[in-house]
């Protein structure tokens, strides 16, 4: 074994301009195997990158911005999960899974690299720890869905608002949160007024300020005090996917070119 090939990119120095979490935990060999098929996307706003049951055409390793995972029922939607720069979009590739199972949409905008779903599927195969570093990411994603679920009926409106907002500005990297309060009371599931109201008590109490369309979170861990349980339980679940993280942020670059 080649002394690089077990060494995860976001330990080695300087570290590669390259900020999502899975891939910065792939080692340099691993990384190659995919190089070549990764292609640098803006993500705007609003824009859906796969629907729900359709073929899975394109994988995405998100690096900055938010992307919601959204699942319907006669009608009603409700968002399961957020990708952030620790996921990727349609990970269950890796499953063996063909179609996929959230409509995409993004949330913020930001960056991601793309790969299509047989090249993947290529680079699975010649190496084994690519579809391991997946799995894991799945599983937690899975944790998500199900900590969602629990949560939307066993807890309080300013609970599940505070872990969400948490949530998200631990996939962002950051505590500004460019999103309406209409957009809140659509992915929660719940009534714009009780948005509006816990939004307004968690400003007075000096957590957030509100502006048009933006909300800064100010007072981050007194925020994460006002969550319900699944918050802690979702993020111990992503750990594995987010430790290192701040290691990749460099932007100093090895020689790996993204074509």
């Amino acid at each position: 074994m080649k002394q690089d090939e077990a060494i995860p990119i976001c330990e080695l120095v300087p570290a590669p301009a390259i900020r999502n979490g899975i891939l910065t935990k792939l080692s340099l060999s691993d990384f190659d195997s995919l190089r070549s098929y990764l292609q640098p996307i803006v993500l705007d706003r609003g824009s859906v990158l796969n629907e729900a049951h359709r073929e899975i055409e394109f994988i995405y390793f998100v690096e900055t911005g938010l992307v919601s995972l959204l699942t319907f029922s006669r009608g009603n939607i409700l968002e399961t999960g957020l990708v952030g720069r620790h996921g990727a979009v349609d990970a269950s590739i890796a499953l063996g899974v063909g179609t996929s199972i959230h409509k995409s949409v993004v949330l913020m905008p930001g960056k991601a690299l793309r790969v299509r779903g047989e090249d993947l599927q290529r680079s699975m195969q010649s190496r084994p720890l690519v579809r391991e570093r997946l799995l894991h990411y799945v599983q937690s994603l899975m944790i998500h869905g199900a900590q969602t679920a629990l949560c939307g009926v066993r807890h309080e409106l300013e609970q599940r608002l505070a872990s969400w907002l948490c949530l998200a500005c631990d996939a962002l990297g950051h505590e500004t949160l460019a999103i309406t309060h209409d957009h809140l009371a659509f992915i929660l599931g719940l009534r714009r007024p009780g948005v509006t109201n816990a939004l307004m008590r968690f400003e007075e109490l000096g957590l957030v300020r509100k502006a048009r369309g933006v909300l800064h979170v100010r007072e981050r861990r007194a925020l994460e005090q006002r969550t319900c349980t699944c918050y802690n339980a979702i993020m111990t679940a992503y750990e594995p996917a987010v430790a290192g993280r701040s290691a990749s942020l460099g932007a100093h670059k090895l020689s790996l070119e993204i074509r």
